[in-house]
């Protein structure tokens, strides 16, 4: 077993927006038009709920939160199990699958919540709009590296291990739940922990919105935060704060951990650690009569129940079923529908876009540069020790044991609770507000690196490691040839949703209200929120599709690129 490190890479020299991003693009302006449409129509007053912040509702509001953060979770595995597995599985799927979800994972969802909220809450009970409307915001800051980092891990895989899954004629179902799933494991519970903790980052924002006079408040741990530190009540922030320090100690000692010990069993490696992960809930669940007995009477046989009923229907009657489906009129006659749904969205967007004067385009030129600069500087701190870090933290159980807890600890603070607080501190110094912006924007994408550095490093094969102590392969020698190129896709993956989520936490990072004053910075973030608290949606509209096209631009200028590289030069292959 070897790891190809020769970096040749031959790459295309294509557009870097090709037709199907464009489709992508117009049917996001389409379906923002249509919203702002629709939204028009909400209620113009909504009475929202009392945030109490006596110490004793926190339990209740600590459960509406985990709830609400439980949901988005399993929404967004779900979406990334079957999002990924298609564009991986098809070049032509890839095509139109991957710039989607370039422009999904770009959308600035601080941007287009007000128009989802106020859509939903002239279609829905209000109720039922704002508890959707907050579930989708967790989940958009959840999904994005879950389904990045799955899509990267399945085509990845060894060639020698597809070779084997191909020679035993494995049909998806096996493949999937035999090899592509095992794979993918380990990255899949470290991104998992990544995406928990950033959903408690927007989860404030998801809990406490307002468009003008319309309040969508809902209860929760976020949004008693926030509260409080609008009263600058000193103690209720310290409850608070608390509160969240021991949720975050109770899924770490009772979910993450026990995970990651489960997942050694699926590293793909031919000697043993000397110090694997453990977990004391865990070998506590193995000594289980109850569970062990469930095991054998319950799981393994629907498990072989359902192997049995996948193999023997196999790939022909599902092909057959997508065949007599896909030829019928009806889909045609929705086809048909839906393009001239798109076409006259389109149109009207544009007609909207048009009525700004050339002096406001300008502005959001300039805006767009600073915010860009922002990101490339945040993300360039964030590599400097996320990756020596992270490989730490991945490669030696020790190091994890202790770090692990205090680095999930400080991912999952909501960095928009703490913000105030460094901000009165950074106001004083020359240029205090762009460094605010840039420590808050630096807070929101560094996570997202380093778990998937760590997640990388812990997948090192341990017989790899090994052959370079043996070799005396050391320092600099040892990171060019073993670690860098093992960690490569992951840390792909890792930028590609840090640089997201830096776009999406400029909207809070460059316009700040706090003790009664705005405090903003220039920025394409601080124009969306400016737009979305004056309620002016063509501005909101331009600048919006302004931040998708830049990063939709930048992924396949760049970040593409480099996924190939990964692909074709930076995989375990058996030769």
């Amino acid at each position: 077993m070897l790891m190809r490190r020769r970096f040749t890479p031959q790459l295309s020299s294509g557009p870097p927006l090709d037709i199907g991003d464009l489709a992508v693009l117009l049917l996001i302006a389409a379906l923002l038009y249509l919203g702002v449409r629709i939204a028009v129509r909400a209620p113009a007053i909504i009475q929202g709920p009392t945030i109490s912040l006596d110490p004793r509702a926190l339990p209740w509001y600590a459960l509406l939160s985990t709830g609400r953060m439980l949901a988005a979770y399993l929404l967004s595995l779900t979406f990334s199990l079957i999002y990924g597995y298609a564009a991986a599985r098809s070049r032509t799927a890839e095509r139109l699958l991957m710039p989607l979800l370039d422009v999904l994972q770009s959308v600035p969802i601080l941007s287009f919540l007000p128009v989802v909220l106020l859509s939903l809450s002239a279609l829905l009970p209000q109720a039922v709009a704002v508890e959707l409307a907050s579930i989708v915001l967790i989940f958009t800051s959840q999904v994005w590296n879950l389904t990045f980092y799955w899509y990267q891990s399945l085509i990845t895989i060894p060639k020698g291990l597809r070779d084997v899954a191909t020679s035993f004629r494995f049909s998806p179902w096996l493949r999937f739940r035999v090899l592509e799933l095992p794979f993918a494991a380990v990255g899949l519970i470290w991104n998992s922990v990544m995406s928990w903790a950033g959903g408690w980052f927007f989860l404030m924002a998801a809990e406490i919105f307002t468009v003008g006079e319309r309040d969508f408040r809902l209860p929760g741990l976020g949004s008693y935060l926030q509260t409080a530190a609008n009263a600058g009540d000193i103690a209720a922030i310290l409850w608070g704060t608390a509160t969240l320090l021991v949720i975050i100690v109770l899924f770490d000692q009772f979910v993450w951990r026990p995970l990651l010990a489960w997942g050694e069993r699926f590293r793909m490696e031919m000697v043993e650690r000397d110090e694997p992960s453990t977990s004391w809930f865990y070998h506590l669940l193995q000594r289980s009569r109850l569970l062990n007995w469930l095991s054998e009477h319950v799981t393994t046989p629907l498990l072989d129940r359902l192997d049995l009923t996948f193999v023997r229907k196999g790939r022909a009657r599902v092909a057959s079923r997508i065949k007599s489906i896909g030829g019928t009129v009806l889909q045609y006659a929705l086809l048909a529908l839906l393009a001239a749904g798109l076409t006259y969205g389109t149109i009207q967007a544009a007609r909207l876009l048009l009525t700004l004067p050339l002096a406001t385009w300008g502005g959001i030129a300039i805006a767009t540069s600073a915010t860009m600069l922002r990101v490339i500087v945040a993300l360039l701190i964030a590599l400097a020790w996320t990756v020596p870090v992270g490989v730490m933290i991945g490669t030696r159980p020790r190091a994890a044991a202790l770090l692990q807890p205090v680095v999930q600890i400080m991912a999952s603070l909501p960095a928009t609770a703490l913000f105030p607080a460094f901000l009165l501190m950074l106001l004083r110094l020359p240029f205090g507000l762009d460094l605010a912006a840039l420590l808050l924007m630096l807070m929101g994408i560094q996570w997202y690196v380093l778990f998937n550095v760590i997640a990388g490093a812990a997948a090192i094969p341990r017989d790899l490691d090994f052959t370079a102590r043996l070799l005396q392969v050391r320092g600099w020698a040892r990171w060019r040839t073993l670690i860098l190129p093992a960690i490569f896709p992951y840390l792909i993956t890792g930028m590609i949703t840090a640089v997201g989520a830096a776009w999406n936490a400029s909207v809070v990072a460059e316009y700040v209200q706090f003790g009664g004053h705005t405090y903003t910075t220039p920025g394409l973030g601080s124009l969306i929120a400016q737009a979305t608290a004056q309620g002016d949606y063509t501005l909101l509209l331009a600048t919006t599709l302004t931040m998708i096209l830049v990063v939709v631009a930048t992924d396949r200028l760049f970040w593409h690129r480099l996924y190939r590289l990964a692909e074709e030069q930076y995989r375990m292959d058996m030769e």
